[in-house]
């Protein structure tokens, strides 16, 4: 990969560079530790979250290397040794990584991703891994959450123009994507992932022609057979949309054709569509779909929907490609262990701050579903050797609040993280995008609907097994009795 003639290897935090000279020059290069990647809140204050960007990840590892040039820059900073220069120049990545698919929805506190290997590769990993999957699992959070607000009408991603950064706009597109958007503005998302590209005109278009009437004649001639056009340029009900049924009267229907769409993108949307749905059912095209856009969000497409708008599709671009409304996605990159002579240790970090004490140890992750209905019930984190045994009932507790606990019975485990590579080899096949983009609208079909609200949504459950438990319990009691 490269950005600006320059590898991706270098897009790390400097202080991975500088712990990892310092590994090799402690000895402790080769040492095996254990890192996971969680989050520690929804963004929006959301139900859950949407895991993206594994693919990514996958494609970032496999062709980590360090060029002549990036040795030669860091040789020019002076601070690193020449043993460290020469591991670089040979690196090879040896590393083994579970994750948890993309499209899957995620909780505070889990392991997302896990990476086990020698410390100096675990470290050097971390600025990208936490890069690539914060930002996709971001911007296919927000999609969601707009399209499930849309309430089965199409959503359109069109935010290219008002991304931030190339990549931005072109992996944005995906995650948005996989969130549930229908397609995007962004031609070369289609030409990279097979993503449909969607658009018809500008107002610029209508503002070159002498008439509105003539840039819709002209617009219809061009493309009769996808003719979409945008009736706001100068007034939509006395103009704009009468200009439009004119222009599909004539130049459209009589060349075997219907019309595709009309769009809005100003003005009071609800109002608006209802007459414009009004007019289109009498001039013969109820089959013709009304198309809004203008900085639309979640909540937005809510009200609209809630006031009777008679919208056929939504268009989103500034507050879903950015998350404007909260546009970090505070994954983190924590040790949870060490080996000594084939032996785990867990290792744990304190805070004053209860939400950053971390849950140590090398971990996997269980959804329980209940075999009734296949909702989902809670999520466990349990030590990577434990078994979850179906056939038995499973005491379910809060991790903090040790006294709520709840048997369930009658569930089936599935355990969520899968391997990416094994010794630095991939071992995992990435699925197409629409399958991610059905498997994500599956998933999150598994989830109650309590917890797909947008205001005070119910909390999931993520608890932790009882022999987790006592390992966080005893190195708690360890490092705060010293």
């Amino acid at each position: 990969m490269m950005v600006n003639n320059m590898t991706l290897s270098l897009l790390t935090d400097f202080y991975e560079l500088t712990m990892a000279n310092g590994y090799l020059k402690s000895g402790l290069a080769e040492k095996t530790a254990y890192f996971d990647m969680f989050f520690r809140r929804i963004p929006d204050n959301g139900g859950f979250a949407i895991i993206a960007g594994v693919e990514q990840l996958i494609a970032y590892l496999q062709e980590l290397s360090f060029t002549e040039a990036d040795i030669e820059y860091l040789r020019g900073k002076a601070l690193f040794s020449e043993e460290f220069l020469n591991y670089l120049k040979d690196f090879t990545f040896s590393c083994d990584i579970w994750a948890i698919p993309e499209g899957t929805p995620v909780f505070p506190n889990e392991p997302i991703v896990t990476v086990k290997g020698p410390v100096i590769q675990a470290q050097l990993i971390e600025t990208m891994l936490l890069l690539t999957i914060n930002h996709q699992s971001l911007i296919a959070t927000k999609a969601n959450r707009i399209v499930r607000a849309a309430k089965g009408r199409s959503v359109m991603e069109l935010g290219t123009r008002r991304a931030q950064g190339v990549d931005g706009a072109l992996l944005g597109a995906r995650a948005a994507f996989i969130g549930g958007c229908i397609g995007t503005a962004c031609t070369a998302a289609e030409s990279e992932f097979g993503i449909p590209a969607i658009g018809t005109m500008a107002h610029s278009w209508v503002q070159m022609f002498p008439s509105e009437y003539e840039a819709f004649k002209a617009y219809a001639e061009t493309y009769p057979e996808a003719c979409t056009l945008l009736v706001d340029t100068y007034n939509v009900l006395k103009s704009g949309l009468p200009n439009a049924i004119r222009v599909f009267n004539e130049n459209v229907v009589p060349k075997g054709f219907r019309p595709q769409g009309i769009r809005i993108d100003s003005g009071d949307i609800a109002y608006l569509s209802r007459e414009i749905r009004s007019q289109l059912d009498a001039a013969g095209f109820p089959d013709c779909k009304i198309i809004a856009s203008n900085s639309l969000d979640e909540y937005i497409i809510r009200e609209l929907l809630l006031q009777g708008a008679n919208v056929d599709c939504f268009g989103v671009g500034e507050r879903l490609i950015t998350a404007k409304s909260d546009p970090v996605f505070g994954g983190v990159y924590k040790l949870v262990a060490v080996e000594d002579e084939g032996v785990v240790i867990p290792k744990i970090k304190l805070s004053e701050n209860v939400e950053k004490i971390t849950n140590p140890g090398f971990k996997q992750v269980w959804r329980l579903f209940d075999r009734r209905n296949n909702k989902a019930i809670a999520d466990v984190i349990t030590l990577a050797d434990e078994e979850i045994d179906e056939l038995k009932s499973y005491e379910l507790f809060d991790p903090e609040f040790t006294w709520k606990r709840k048997r369930v019975s009658g569930f089936y485990a599935k355990k969520l993280q899968v391997p990416l590579f094994e010794k630095g080899r991939c071992v995992y096949e990435s699925p197409s995008l629409t399958a991610v983009q059905s498997y994500c609208r599956e998933q999150v079909d598994s989830l109650w609907s309590e917890s797909l609200r947008f205001e005070n949504p119910h909390k999931y459950y993520v608890d932790l097994s009882q022999a987790l438990w006592e390992i966080k319990n005893e190195l708690l009691r360890q490092y705060t009795m010293e």
